[in-house]
């Protein structure tokens, strides 16, 4: 034995070696150090899997039930701290099975029956990931529901839309708040669609090409909550899609909240104006005293793009593995675990962040004044006249022209002015024509911006909340 070798931690495979691994290899190989998360669910499946065992017959019933209890106690003082796992050992699997070991005897070697690392830690995964699905949509659900609660407070706000930036048309605070409800609703069925595919039972697939003894898998998956079993053992092992469509779905919602948080820095800066931020969700700076910083978002929309980088890692780590396992695919955790942890805490942190914000309505109604942004009403005014519409747009843009040149606004024509662009505006009402609230809610289609439109989808908004879920 060299002096790099391993001495403690013993290997649970080590029949077949004639050496000791070597400790720099045993730290390269070893995973516990981030798999140690998934011991709840390395328990969970073991308890499902002995009870088969038991039911089966393919071990005693009286020794299945020794390693239930035994199972049930190391959760019980994993969970209350009494117990801690080796960090000695390679990975979750070897840590949790020593445990059991040195309180159960040779006994506890039994459990391993009909079952491998590499199925052993596919279900682990999927029982992690249904879990972890389920945070982000009850955290993205307060999002929304915020969002709502937002809107129904701002029926009334306008402010200009745009469309590059620039001003385009009046809308209502509530209209462009439920853009993102309507978005996260979305991002919240990939996630119920994706939990479709995850739930799948792999366990009882084996190494790679299924087991010898009687095995009873379709037991397990009811044990566990799996709504079906996975119908071929290489595929079983061998795949990492759920994670990566869970990802890719999360990388959307995070892509969402960037967003988001894009439009709250720019509202927040004097430029805009639009939005003052609670001073318990932004931070100050080391040398400008008058600073007033919007962290929360910026780091919202940064961690964006660490997520991007997750759904590339696994994408990259199984773009060309052949059937089956890899030690490769050890390398799917760590960005698995890190896009829903941080998507987890950015929804977390959005939904506080919402809730400490305050609009500044009179800025918004003031920035629509003289921006040209009902201008589009003017030229729908000529086509209801039955001027075709190409025609009514340079008629107005050429009103829209004079006036910049002249430096005046669109408030500022009268009647006579219009009726001088175009004898079609004669007898209009020009004040009227001009309004952002007239043009706002002039747009009453479905899905507009009009107030009865907004009022009536933020009923459909209430409706799909309460009917939404992952069972959906």
């Amino acid at each position: 034995m060299t002096d790099n070798a391993v001495k403690n931690a013993p290997k649970l495979w080590a029949g077949r070696f004639s050496q000791e691994t070597d400790a720099l290899v045993h730290q390269f190989n070893a995973s516990l150090s981030f798999d140690k998360r998934l011991w709840p669910y390395d328990i969970e499946g073991s308890l499902a899997h002995v009870k088969m065992l038991g039911k089966c017959g393919i071990i005693p019933i009286e020794d299945a039930q020794t390693i239930v209890e035994g199972l049930e106690t190391l959760a019980a003082d994993l969970g209350s701290d009494a117990v801690a796992l080796d960090l000695g050992a390679e990975d979750v699997h070897m840590a949790v099975e020593t445990l059991l070991t040195q309180r159960l005897g040779p006994v506890a070697g039994k459990l391993h029956t009909a079952r491998s690392r590499n199925d052993q830690i596919a279900t682990d995964i999927r029982l992690y990931v249904k879990d972890a699905i389920a945070d982000l949509d009850e955290k993205a659900e307060r999002v929304q529901s915020r969002l709502v609660e937002l809107a129904s407070q701002h029926l009334d706000t306008l402010l200009p839309g745009v469309t590059h930036l620039q001003h385009a048309q009046p809308v209502r605070l509530a209209h462009h708040l439920l853009a993102y409800f309507w978005m996260l609703s979305r991002d919240r069925e990939r996630l119920a669609d994706s939990l479709k595919r995850t739930d799948r039972l792999p366990l009882g697939a084996g190494a790679l090409a299924g087991t010898t003894f009687p095995i009873d898998r379709h037991f397990v998956a009811e044990e566990l909550g799996f709504s079906s079993v996975i119908e071929n053992s290489l595929d079983a092992v061998s795949d990492r899609d759920f994670a990566i469509e869970t990802v890719s779905a999360v990388s959307i919602l995070m892509m969402h909240l960037s967003r988001l948080s894009e439009e709250l820095i720019l509202w927040s800066s004097p430029e805009f104006g639009y939005v003052e931020m609670g001073d318990n969700v932004t931070t100050g700076s080391s040398i400008m005293p008058q600073k007033k910083n919007p962290d929360v978002a910026e780091l919202l929309r940064g961690k964006t793009g660490r997520v991007y980088g997750d759904l590339t890692a696994l994408l990259t780590i199984m773009k060309s593995l052949p059937l089956a396992y890899n030690k490769d695919m050890q390398e799917d955790k760590e960005p698995l675990f890190d896009a829903l942890d941080t998507a987890s805490i950015s929804l977390a942190v959005l939904h506080t962040l919402l809730g400490n914000i305050t609009f500044k309505t009179d800025r918004m109604a003031g920035a629509l004044r003289g921006d040209f942004s009902t201008a589009t009403d003017l030229a729908d005014y000529l086509v209801r006249q039955e001027l075709p519409f190409r025609q009514a747009h340079e008629v107005v843009g050429k009103i829209v022209g004079r006036c910049v040149a002249e430096g005046r606004a669109l408030e500022d024509l009268s009647a006579a002015d219009l009726v001088e662009a175009s004898p079609l505006f004669q007898g209009v009402d020009a004040a009227a024509l001009i309004s952002p609230r007239g043009s706002a809610d002039a747009r009453a289609a479905y899905g507009g911006t009009g107030r009865g439109a907004v009022e009536a989808q933020l009923v459909r908004a209430q409706s799909w909340l309460e009917a939404f879920g992952l069972a959906a």
